[in-house]
């Protein structure tokens, strides 16, 4: 006979996702109730430009001034709404499930390091100079990439449309995160034709968010066994 005995652990809050969420929310909420010259002053002054860092003393200029920053705080800008809820639908699905494993910390940095990663390569991989790099989606790729190799055995929901019809399946997660990756790589190369998105910086996040997730599972995997007393 095996008798179950229930853990005494709480469940820890995951609070850095939804932190996040609110914070691209009401950083978007703030930036659409300026007019439409001083929005655009918004993204110059706090948003990532394409150019400006090709020589040494360029970074040395902005870790003098700070401007380096504007490679984090260009995350919490989006252009349009459709740029916003893209990126906080993917988010909630890759970001919460990957809290549970990796804890908030160790989130919140892979988010901010993972998309400032994504800005710096949009800067020397963008084919116009002076163009403003803004969003999470680099940020959000990286979370995509950390999920993909937290649970490579996992299966996710997807709606299939069958003429009047739509039929929910279940697929695995890396079957569909790997046909996504690979649109993001096609269209790097005729991206242009689909609008300004710095497709590069998708792959970047990705590649530093797969790479991040490789590189603590082993360490999550040892911290949870001792957890759980196994």
């Amino acid at each position: 006979m095996f008798v179950s005995l229930p853990s005494r652990r709480k469940t820890a809050l995951r609070w850095a996702t939804p932190l996040l969420f609110t914070a691209l929310w009401l950083a978007f909420l703030w930036s659409i109730s300026r007019p439409g010259d001083a929005r655009r002053s918004l993204w110059l002054d706090w948003g990532a430009l394409s150019t400006g860092l090709t020589h040494p003393q360029d970074w040395w200029a902005t870790l003098q001034d700070g401007s380096v920053l504007r490679l984090f705080t260009a995350l919490f800008l989006h252009a349009d709404w459709s740029h916003l809820l893209g990126n906080l639908v993917f988010l909630l699905i890759f970001g919460l499930p990957a809290e549970r494993v990796l804890g908030p910390w160790r989130l919140i940095l892979l988010f901010l390091v993972g998309g400032a990663i994504s800005n710096l390569t949009a800067i020397y991989t963008m084919g116009n100079p002076d163009q403003i790099i803004i969003g999470a989606s680099g940020a959000v790729s990286a979370l995509i990439g950390a999920y993909l190799a937290l649970f490579p055995g996992a299966r996710l929901g997807v709606v299939i449309p069958l003429g009047l019809f739509l039929e929910f399946v279940r697929a695995p997660a890396y079957l569909l995160i790997g046909v996504w990756a690979a649109l993001q790589v096609v269209f790097a190369y005729i991206g242009p034709s689909f609008g300004m998105v710095a497709w590069w910086a998708h792959i970047a996040g990705f590649a530093f968010g797969l790479g991040y997730g490789v590189y603590v599972r082993a360490a999550i995997a040892r911290r949870l066994r001792k957890r759980h007393g196994f």
